[in-house]
């Protein structure tokens, strides 16, 4: 149950809520189109970022969503349990491995993101492909703790990015 009251509009309540303050809600959906349409990050690589911050905001919506092009990525349920244990993992690739460490010490320790994390980062990455990753955890990290602390339910029809 969502933690405010506000209106039921039939967007669903990770919408609804928002739209007490409908100026601000749409910088909010302009921030998530702008992240989902322009990354440039492979999807497996971006959905282990996603997936990452969703479990650590234990976000209901953010866990339920999943990337509209799943199938062709190779990404099924198995893809996330393994990102849920990325650094035992030896079906993600290591750009994969590091988006998901990355996103967690973003969300986590930020300040624990020394020379050696960004040597392993530039080794494997170009700097527009970390500037992407960076603002892509920003988006998921704020998005997703924002519906996790409103206290919204995921909505009936999943989401789909």
């Amino acid at each position: 149950m969502a933690r405010i009251d506000f209106p039921e509009r039939g967007l669903g309540e990770h919408v609804d809520w928002a739209l007490l303050r409908p100026e601000m809600a749409v910088g909010m959906g302009a921030l998530s189109e702008a992240v989902y349409g322009n990354t440039r990050l492979p999807l497996r690589e971006r959905e282990a970022a996603r997936w990452t911050i969703a479990l650590i905001n234990d976000c209901v919506v953010c866990q339920d969503t999943r990337a509209r092009e799943a199938d062709a990525a190779g990404i099924d349920e198995g893809f996330y349990a393994e990102v849920g244990d990325w650094r035992a993992s030896t079906a993600l690739t290591e750009r994969e491995r590091l988006a998901a460490e990355f996103a967690q010490r973003f969300a986590l320790d930020h300040q624990a993101m020394d020379d050696e994390l960004w040597g392993r980062l530039r080794a494997a990455f170009a700097d527009d492909e970390l500037a992407d990753l960076t603002i892509c955890c920003g988006m998921f990290l704020g998005m997703g703790r924002t519906l996790a602390v409103i206290g919204v339910r995921a909505p009936d029809e999943r989401i789909l990015v």
